[in-house]
Parts: C-alpha cells; sequence; structure tokens
C-alpha cells in the first residue's frame, strides 16, 4: 500500500510539472499573438499613412486613378519587390507527454511516469507536498492539524469542575443508594427481571410456548431457559469437579456457582466467543484452574454446517444462544442463580497471586467467590447505571455550557472525545464517582476483601481507569499530531467520498 501510495505521489508530481510548463506554453503562445497583433497594427497604421501620401501626390501631380483598371505595369512590380521584406517567424517547442493513462496498464504509466521525470530532471525523492501544494496550502493545512489533530492541554475554567464535580456527585449517590452490594441493588433486581423478560422473549422466537408452564404453574423463566439450553447444546458445560458432568479432578473446586466463571467458552465476549468455537471443534473444554488454563477431552458434538464457514457460524449461534439462556443464570437454579461474567472479568483468575482475608486466599479466589455471590453481568448492567448517567450528565452539560456560555454554533457543541475541556471534565466526574463509590464500599466491607469488592463499581473504576490513561498519554503528548485522530477523519471522509 505504502508503495503505490509513493507511486500515485510520483504520478501527481509528473503531472503538475505537465501542468505549469502546459501554462508556460500557453504564455508563449499568447505573447506570440500579441506580439504579431502589435506588429500587424504597426503595419496597417504604415500602410494607412502611405495611401495617404499616394492620394495626395496623385492630387497634386493631377493624376486620375481609375479603379476600374487594377492593372499593375511591370515598373511597378519591379518597384514592388517582396523579396526584400524580411519575413519574421515565431517557434514554440511541443510540450513533451507521454503514454495516455486510459489506454495503458497502471504499472506501464508508471515506467512512463519515471522516464519523463529522468528526462526532464524531476527529483522524485523529496517530498512531493513541497512541489504539489502552494505555501498559502501548506500553511492552511498545517494550522488545521495545529487545531484540530495536535494533543492540547485542558484549559478549564472553575465552572467545568464544578459541572464535572456535580455530575460524578450525582452518579455516585445513585451508586450508593441504588446499586451497592449484588443481594441488595435495586437496580440489580430491576435489571434482574428484565433480563428474565429478554431471555423468554428470546426463547419465543425460537418457538417455546409461555402458556404451557403457566398453566402447569411453572416457573417461566426457567422453563425458557431450559428450553434454550436443550436447543443450543454445547461440550464444553461441565459444572463440578468430580462426576458424570465433571472434569476427572483437573479443575479445582469446580462447582454449579462458579462454572461461568471457570468455563472460558462462557465468557459474554471475544475470548469466550474464541473458546466457545475452538472447544466445539476440538472437542474439548477450557478452564481457568489455580491461575493456569486447563483443557480438558469432551464427548464428540458434531457442528451442523456442509464447510468450515457454515460449521463456524453454527458455533457462533450455539455460544450465543447459550450465553442467552445462561445470563438469567441456570434453570434449577435457586433464587437469581449465577449468570454469566461481565465481559473480561474471567480474566481476573489468571492472577492467582497474593494473600487476602482470614483465609488467605489469592487475588484469583477471591474473584471467584465475589462471582458466587452475585456480580455477574445482570448485576454489571445495574454497575452500569451510575457511570452511563455520570458520562451523559458531563457531556449534555458541556454541550449546553458551550452553547449558551460561550456562544457557539451548535454544530461546534458536538461532544467529541477529542476535546481537551471535556475530556479533564470526563476525567473529574467518574473520578468524583469512584471516590464516593470506594468511601462507600470500605466502610461497608469492614475490611473484608470479598465485601469490599462486592460493593465496589467495577464498571466506573475502569472507565476512570481508561480516561486517566488519556489524560496521561495527552499530557504527555501536547503538542505531538494526534495519529489516530487524524487516521478516524480521513476514514470519514473516504467514506463521504464513496456515498
Amino acid at each position: 500500500m505504502k508503495e503505490k501510495h509513493k507511486d500515485a505521489a510520483d504520478a501527481l508530481v509528473v503531472q503538475r510539472h505537465q501542468q505549469e510548463n502546459a501554462f508556460n506554453k500557453l504564455g508563449e503562445v499568447k505573447s506570440g499573438i500579441d506580439l504579431l497583433n502589435k506588429i500587424n497594427k504597426d503595419n496597417l497604421d504604415t500602410l494607412n499613412k502611405l495611401d495617404a501620401e499616394l492620394d495626395k501626390l496623385l492630387s497634386e501631380s493631377g493624376v486620375e486613378f481609375d479603379e476600374g483598371n487594377l492593372s499593375v505595369s511591370e515598373d511597378i512590380k519591379e518597384l514592388v519587390d517582396t523579396k526584400c521584406y524580411k519575413e519574421q517567424t515565431f517557434t514554440i517547442e511541443t510540450l513533451s507527454i507521454f503514454n495516455d493513462a486510459d489506454n495503458i496498464s497502471w504499472s506501464e504509466y508508471i515506467k512512463s511516469v519515471r522516464e519523463y521525470a529522468s528526462v526532464n530532471n524531476i527529483d522524485l525523492n523529496k517530498d512531493p507536498f513541497e512541489r504539489l501544494l502552494s505555501d498559502t496550502q501548506r500553511s492552511e493545512i498545517e494550522k488545521r492539524i495545529n487545531d484540530e489533530f495536535t494533543y492540547k492541554s485542558a484549559n478549564c475554567d472553575k465552572y467545568d469542575y464544578m459541572i464535572a464535580g456535580t455530575c460524578g456527585l450525582i452518579g455516585g449517590l445513585i451508586d450508593v443508594l441504588f446499586v451497592g452490594a449484588p443481594d441488595e441493588s435495586k437496580l440489580t433486581k430491576f435489571v434482574d427481571g428484565q433480563a428474565d423478560k429478554i431471555t423468554e422473549k428470546f426463547a419465543s422466537l425460537l418457538g417455546w410456548d409461555k402458556t404451557k408452564p403457566e398453566a402447569r404453574g411453572s416457573d417461566t423463566t426457567a422453563s425458557a431457559i431450559g428450553f434454550l439450553e436443550s436447543k443450543f447444546k454445547i461440550n464444553y458445560d461441565q459444572a463440578t469437579t468430580y462426576g458424570d458432568n465433571g472434569t476427572g479432578g483437573l479443575v479445582q473446586n469446580l462447582s454449579t456457582k462458579n462454572h461461568h466463571l471457570k468455563s472460558l467458552g462462557h465468557s459474554p465476549d471475544i475470548i469466550g466467543l474464541f473458546f466457545s468455537i475452538l472447544n466445539q471443534f476440538t472437542n474439548t473444554s477450557s478452564f481457568i484452574s489455580e491461575g493456569k488454563i486447563v483443557t480438558i477431552n469432551t464427548e464428540n458434538s458434531e457442528l451442523i454446517g456442509s464447510n468450515f464457514v457454515s460449521k463456524v457460524f453454527c458455533g457462533f449461534a450455539n455460544w450465543f444462544g447459550h450465553i442467552m439462556s445462561d445470563w438469567a443464570g441456570s434453570s434449577g437454579a435457586k433464587g437469581r442463580g449465577t449468570g454469566v461474567p461481565i465481559p473480561f472479568y474471567s480474566m481476573l483468575q489468571l492472577f492467582d497471586v497474593g494473600s487476602f482475608g482470614q483465609n488467605k486466599d489469592s487475588f484469583a479466589k477471591v474473584a471467584v467467590k465475589v462471582f458466587e455471590q452475585g456480580y455477574d453481568a445482570r448485576h454489571g448492567v445495574a454497575l452500569a447505571i451510575p457511570v452511563l448517567t455520570t458520562e451523559l450528565l458531563i457531556r449534555l452539560s458541556w454541550s449546553i455550557k458551550q452553547k449558551c456560555f460561550h456562544g457557539k454554533a451548535w454544530s461546534d457543541c458536538i461532544p467529541s472525545a477529542g476535546n481537551p475541556e471535556l475530556r479533564r471534565m470526563l476525567l473529574v466526574g467518574h473520578g468524583s464517582l469512584c471516590i464516593i463509590d470506594g468511601v462507600d464500599a470500605g466502610i461497608r466491607s469492614g475490611g473484608e476483601i470479598v465485601t469490599l469488592l462486592l460493593n465496589t463499581n467495577l464498571i466506573a473504576w475502569v472507565r476512570f481507569g481508561s480516561l486517566a490513561l488519556k489524560e496521561v498519554t495527552a499530557w504527555y503528548k501536547v503538542g505531538s499530531v494526534d495519529i489516530a485522530l487524524i487516521n478516524e477523519h480521513l476514514d470519514q471522509e473516504y467514506e463521504r467520498l464513496l456515498r
């Protein structure tokens, strides 16, 4: 791709050279035409003057000119000898051209470009934009890059910090009052109900009949989960360390409360999708046990499909359908059960280090215990509500301030992530949320690590960490070009041109 861009730039340089030569040649032609017009005008003036003098001499000599007789005598012909006049000619050299690009291949065209450059002493090793852009154009581009595509330090005023802190306080209050630990969270209970409805709706789309369990007085959600489990069977659903549906002792402390966490194929993220398809293709099951990835052989399971692509699609459908059955808990679980983990939460099991609590558990074991007490994807949705509230309030407040306080046009009030002031406000707002969350979790924990993590808003801390990393990066790169932002802009322009 880089070589093709270089060829295109060389072609543009040569075309610019031809264009400049063409303009110069047009100037030569115009100058020659102007000079010829001047000579012609001078000749006409001289001829008119001679004609007037001739009429005067004829009149003074009494000679009458017979307009009907246009014959010229030999004496007159000798006097008017055209050979005595020097002819004036103007020579203009033709332009140097090469093969027409419409009738040759790209490689042949570039070859012609190179030959033309060699004949006309064009240096193609220099930066092509030095030749292609004028000084004014270069200045305009440099100004735009400096204004729009460079890292800048935030220039927030006191109102920006007050707005950000207030929005973070609102998010923190929502987190403390309505989220908290999974078994006490009002929002988690609400999300649990919505998850049950979504699971039942998904099952009904695939043929599940809700009226049957209702007629029996059974739990409709458990019936929908059982229907999906039977429809999307997978081979990596072992739930115990030993037994018929166990791992033969290869995965330690595996139970129905944590097998969705320890089994990598149950993770609702790209890692879970990868291991799910891998396990279905290779008839294996992958777990994390004691900080290591453990793979066991399972019974054969034939994926539906006539070729590799169709089998991969079938594997994806199995993974997604099984996630939809498990994220609301298991069909035989009591209470809310344990659903699937928060995306990428299962990776915490790889950090089998440290010694926490009275039992001196490693961080990996602490993460498993936290999951077993309901810290799953449904609780993760509840955790995201105060984070999303803080985010939207800050962005909305920033837009209103830009419009009403600074008097900018609405088109300039779009809360773009590249704006340094907005980036700083988001950092302050989410930092305020995390401070409130951390203090609340610390008070509730009583020094117990599991309780501390159960009351901690993981989503808020991840968002704050990502914003802090961006802020530190921007602070370090102040004045340098943001290549990612330029590429994003170029992609948008490319898509616009394709419409």
